[in-house]
């Protein structure tokens, strides 16, 4: 018997739906997002800009956007000194280079920090700004200020408009394994770390998966990065309905990837619209990334998990109160992001969401969600449990890893 899920008057419906959906978001909204950003200079453009004007000791500096070797042999090949003084000189530039030395962006970007505080401190007490204004500027002062403590890890820092950013838990040079935190929409530097609610923000589900894998494996040497150096949807509007933030973010995400250090083991954990990211990333990233998790997804861009045209495990997981289980898992001319990655057809791994609760619940300690997070991430595969009671989630991981060995 044909259930009623299935049928092709409900895939209709849901399809004149979602069309419907947009046509209101377009007519009351229009594309203000991307009109909105449409000529806007980066201060991390210019940075760029003054780093290819510049030389050092009378030797020009190569091309910012040369492969990250490269620029790796280039930073090697100076010594302290001259590093630390390209730090200072460039220091958006330097942060933000893949490529370069991780600590050398640690205290770049820690400089660069330190700049737009000012920056802010400054617009705090503009007159031409509403009082909205000033109150914003105020609370970017104060992140900014907590995120250059040194302690904090920051990997990429941007802070044009909403702001970009990223951090490391851990030591990412000599971890063996590395796990990567993609979140979703309204992402940006004030809500990169939350006080209240604070597993649903960047940071926050970071350090809880850095904590519960050296929880499953107390020697296992890895690192986490929190990673929202992309520009991501405001909101549930016109950009989450569509890809064109995912894959401005997908190319970012992938040449990160390419430029950590070593050859350790990646992991993607990737949240909401952050599953978009991922999915279009995958086809072109490297086969050091061997696991794609997603959660709360909306969809990966594609119709089966084959179809992402990648040699990672594919894991997917919700909860069941989650409402992104509401939404229209279709692609209509461009809106929508495909099939349901924990529908039986699309072939992922379904993991045990157990304890989650609601949308942003997946990595609160206690759930089953962020233990099966932390189980794959230090490549303890076996102690990963289902969604379903027959392990199928479980099934041929040793043969997989014996294929991508080969």
């Amino acid at each position: 018997m044909t259930s009623f899920d299935s049928s092709p008057q409900l895939n209709a419906w849901r399809a004149l739906l979602a069309l419907a959906v947009v046509f209101v978001m377009l007519a009351t909204t229009g594309w203000t997002a991307v009109r909105n950003n449409a000529g806007e200079s980066s201060p991390l453009e210019a940075a760029l800009s003054a780093w290819e004007r510049g030389n050092i000791d009378g030797h020009a500096l190569p091309d910012p956007d040369a492969p990250a070797a490269r620029l790796t042999h280039f930073f090697a090949s100076l010594d302290k000194q001259q590093r630390d003084r390209l730090a200072r000189r460039y220091p958006l530039a330097v942060g933000n280079m893949n490529g370069a030395p991780t600590e050398l962006r640690y205290r770049a970007n820690r400089i660069a920090l330190a700049q737009a505080r000012k920056i802010e401190r400054e617009r705090m007490h503009d007159e031409r700004l509403s009082p909205v204004g000033q109150q914003e500027a105020e609370r970017r002062m104060k992140r900014f200020g907590v995120m250059m403590r040194p302690e904090r890890q920051v990997l990429a820092f941007d802070p044009m408009g909403a702001g970009r950013m990223a951090e490391v838990f851990g030591d990412l040079d000599k971890a063996r394994r590395v796990s990567v935190v993609v979140p979703g929409v309204d992402t940006n530097v004030l809500t990169f770390e939350r006080t209240f609610r604070k597993y649903s923000a960047p940071v926050g589900m970071a350090k809880a998966l850095y904590r519960e894998e050296r929880s499953v494996n107390p020697r296992a040497r890895t690192a986490v990065i929190a990673w929202a150096d992309y520009t991501a949807p405001a909101g549930i509007g016109v950009d989450a309905a569509t890809s064109m933030r995912a894959e401005s973010g997908a190319v970012r995400l992938d040449s990160m990837v390419r430029a950590l250090p070593g050859r350790s083991p990646v992991a993607l954990y990737c949240h909401s619209y952050g599953s978009v990211v991922c999915g279009v990333a995958a086809r072109t990233l490297p086969r050091r990334v061997t696991d794609i998790a997603v959660a709360g997804s909306p969809g990966m861009r594609a119709d089966r998990a084959s179809q992402l045209g990648t040699t990672a495990r594919i894991w997917a997981a919700r909860d069941s109160d989650d409402w992104i289980q509401d939404v229209p898992y279709m692609e209509v001319g461009g809106l929508g992001h495909g099939a349901d990655p924990v529908s039986g057809g699309f072939g992922a791994r379904v993991l045990s969401a157990a304890g989650a609760t609601g949308h942003t619940g997946y990595f609160e300690p206690g759930t089953e969600s962020l233990r099966n997070f932390a189980e794959i991430g230090t490549g303890a595969y076996h102690g990963v449990r289902c969604a379903s009671a027959d392990d199928a989630c479980r099934k041929n991981i040793s043969g997989e890893a014996a294929a991508r060995r080969a």
